[in-house]
């Protein structure tokens, strides 16, 4: 399906909001407090806090530059607020009050008049009036100063160059000197109302695309939105197209609270969520619900290490515990400790409830629930809760590329049935709190479930009891796969998860993505676009696009379908007519020729390939050819419909007429992940210097033609697909020429919708004109 990556807005519609527009505030803060921001009104936002440490600090945050929306969605960068006024009025509990030492404070980051960098610090009690936790605040930029006292003028701020702004919220017993423990965790919020900005640059031009929905929904993580409002990303997948179910990961880092355990901090089975955390998804959920969104919340076996319990952890057989390369790491839960197992249920409970709150469709996701494998293969069974489990004393798997024995094949076996019972406990509380109506879905990631460098792994990752209708749906994710376009081992696990678990294609849906890397966008993009086609190709009855922060970051806008599909309608036919020595072909190119005023030419071809054209009318020799014609024309309605033409000069790999062989074309050079190559034709020695031939796609191959070779050697295991693609079982070896052989036709309109005959003219042997046009085809 066609897509853009959109670096920036270029003539498409846009809107004014009012500066300082509560959806388009952020948060942040240092681990492991918590904090969220959401809108409660046009005007309004709440943000939510839960300290811990003496020197814990939330920054409400509104910046001049619009880094996190797309960029057809952005609002229009304006780092001057000179003669601009913002007022709110302020309430607060539970964090210090205005009139406080370290209290609320606007810290102003920018340049002064000089275009040195500075900051400047404005004390809000200063520009208030009313009691300290229920005020109205006015910030006039233009006479706005930092310091404690400005009866003398204070520091006086420059309002015209400003980069970013923030409030700072602090918990009753700051202290900036001291990273201890507070006495018990601190709880507080804080409103902002009646937020109305007046003056000079009161407004701001945004992006106001609204995309027509298409085929593919999107992926959210609250890991990657905590510091945004839920109403900013409900806009943003509004906006671009994204409409129905959305899969919304909860994240393995902020979701959850800390308690105090023996005096440090540290998560309790009992599993509660953040207070920010939980009045966050309250919003999301109940917006999108509004908005006519069905989240799909995702919970899987993975925390923070820093945070995760050590007993909780999955170990290897030397005690290493299972972490992730990401940064900082996260650990892997064991699927045999109960307490671990409690803390999900518990965690996906309050989850239950959120929905149910929202009058949201009780539809859920286990998230990639496995056995971890550290990067030497040794696979994390060993834990205390596992090695109970499996007897006391399994057998040890020092790496999992390596062959095993039956008792290692045992070992695994009982890993997998381990892995099953975990997810139907989950599975089972859902039901029981959301009814039977609930939906259960899980996420399989087949790259690490099938690895191929260790075949048995799926033994303890991918249970066979997992098989329909274990689950009510099963979503398959490939991206490490797909990005490096490895399109057999993608199909392999395709067709295996399917043999094994034998998911109807109505209940299989998919996930395409990600683009950790920016620089990688342009290349990996468009395989993940892709990947949303093949999907639907194969029968999933849904794909998802993950995910939002990497869409937004690079710009990409998937389009839905439009009218012009319908006028590309081909019927895959063959033009009844033999083509006779009379019949016309002209190949032409489009070249644009520029004279100079000396008189030397400049030419720039346009056209990588030749466009043909035919004349078949001399071709017909009888009434009965001509009422053949006329029906075949009838049949095409014109021009509307394509259809093939046997080319009687051109229509074979080995030369122009010869007998195909598999030798004849080369197609590709093996690079042993690549499996998808495309069927082409060289003309001539190419281009002077260059040493490279004209290539032409070829599109309509006949099937039965087709032959290949690798290296030389005639082989199977492989498939030709739409578009004369082939796609291999296994990809050739990393240097492997492969070489094609084939008989093709010609992808052709009729030129007119009127087709013209005299039969006056026919009868005394004047042939018909009967144009035809070369189809280009989207390779």
């Amino acid at each position: 399906m066609p897509f853009w990556l959109a670096r920036e807005r270029n003539g498409q519609d846009s809107d004014w909001i009012q500066r300082f527009d509560p959806r388009f505030w952020t948060i942040d803060f240092p681990r492991p407090m918590m904090a969220s921001v959401v809108t409660v009104a046009p005007d309004a936002l709440r943000v939510e806090c839960e300290f811990h440490h003496r020197d814990a600090l939330a920054g409400l945050i509104w910046t001049s530059e619009d880094t996190l929306d797309h960029p057809l969605l952005a609002y229009a960068t304006d780092r001057d607020y000179d003669r601009t006024t913002l007022r709110f009025r302020w309430r607060s509990s539970g964090v210090l009050p205005l009139d406080a030492v370290h209290g609320p404070t606007l810290t102003i980051e920018g340049r002064d008049r000089a275009g040195a960098a500075r900051n400047w610090y404005v004390r809000l009690w200063n520009y208030a009036s009313g009691s300290p936790e229920d005020a109205l605040v006015e910030i006039p930029f233009a006479a706005l100063a930092g310091g404690w006292d400005i009866s003398g003028g204070g520091d006086p701020v420059h309002p015209g160059d400003i980069d970013r702004m923030f409030i700072s919220l602090t918990p009753p017993g700051y202290d900036p000197a001291s990273d201890g423990l507070l006495a018990s965790r601190a709880n507080g919020w804080v409103e902002l109302t009646d937020i109305a900005c007046q003056g000079h640059r009161a407004m701001l031009e945004i992006g106001d695309v609204l995309l027509p929905p298409h085929d593919a929904g999107i992926c959210t993580a609250y890991d990657d939105g905590y510091n945004q409002t839920p109403a900013r990303l409900l806009r943003t997948m509004c906006g671009l197209g994204y409409r129905g179910d959305f899969v919304h990961y909860v994240g393995m880092s902020h979701y959850y609270r800390l308690d105090r355990v023996d005096g440090e901090l540290a998560i309790k089975s009992t599993g509660h969520l953040a207070t920010p955390a939980e009045a966050w998804h309250r919003n999301y959920f109940t917006l999108a619900v509004e908005q006519g969104f069905g989240p799909i919340p995702s919970l899987s076996y993975e925390l923070l290490a820093q945070d995760c319990p050590e007993d909780w952890k999955q170990r290897a057989s030397d005690g290493t515990p299972a972490q992730t390369g990401w940064t900082p790491p996260s650990a892997l839960l064991s699927p045999a400790n109960m307490v671990a197992l409690a803390y999900l249920r518990n965690i996906m409970t309050r989850f239950v409830q959120l929905m149910t709150e929202a009058n949201a469709d009780p539809v859920f996701q286990i998230g990639e629930p496995w056995w971890w494998v550290t990067g030497d293969g040794r696979i994390c069974l060993y834990d205390d809760a596992a090695k109970s489990t499996f007897g006391g004393n399994p057998p040890v798997i020092e790496d999992m590329r390596q062959p095993l024995d039956t008792a290692q094949k045992a070992l695994l076996d009982h890993a997998g049935y381990s892995l099953m019972i975990s997810t139907a406990s989950i599975r089972n509380k859902i039901k029981q709190l959301a009814g039977q109506q609930a939906q259960v879905r899980l996420l399989l990631f087949t790259p690490t479930v099938l690895d191929p460098t260790m075949p048995e792994l799926h033994r303890a990752n991918m249970p066979v009891l997992w098989k329909w209708p274990f689950f009510d749906g099963l979503q398959l994710e490939d991206y490490d796969w797909l990005t490096i376009g490895a399109e057999a081992r993608r199909r392999q696990g395709h067709a295996f998860v399917r043999d094994t678990l034998d998911y109807p294609p109505e209940r299989e849906e998919y996930l395409s993505g990600f683009v950790l890397l920016s620089e990688d966008a342009d290349e990996y993009w468009q395989r993940i676009d892709a990947g949303l086609d093949e999907a639907a190709s194969r029968g999933a009855a849904r794909s998802y696009v993950w995910a939002l922060p990497q869409v937004a970051r690079d710009g990409y806008t998937r389009l839905a379908p439009t009218g012009e599909d319908d006028m590309q309608a081909f019927d895959d036919v063959l033009y009844p007519l033999a083509l006779g020595r009379d019949a016309g072909v002209s190949p032409e190119f489009s070249t644009s020729v520029a004279v100079t005023a000396s008189g030397h030419e400049r030419r720039n071809s346009l056209w990588s390939d030749a466009r043909l054209r035919f004349d078949v009318g001399p071709g017909i020799r009888s009434e009965h050819e001509l009422g053949t014609l006329i029906a075949f024309f009838r049949a095409r309605r014109g021009a509307a419909r394509g259809f093939r033409l046997a080319d009687p000069f051109d229509f074979s790999s080995n030369g122009m007429t010869g007998t195909p062989g598999d030798t004849d074309q080369p197609i590709g050079i093996g690079d042993g992940t690549t499996a998808t190559f495309r069927l082409v034709k060289s003309y001539g020695a190419g281009i002077e210097g260059s040493g490279e031939p004209q290539l032409r796609p070829i599109t309509r191959p006949r099937a039965e033609t087709v032959g290949i070779s690798i290296d030389g050697i005639a082989v199977g295991g492989w498939t030709l697909e739409t578009g004369g693609t082939v796609v291999f079982d296994d990809a050739p070896a990393e240097n492997a020429e492969i070489r094609a052989g084939f008989l093709f036709d010609v992808p052709v309109r009729f030129a007119e919708d009127r087709l013209d005959i005299t039969g006056a003219n026919f009868a005394a042997g004047e042939a018909p004109s009967v144009p035809l046009v070369e189809i280009r085809e989207a390779v």
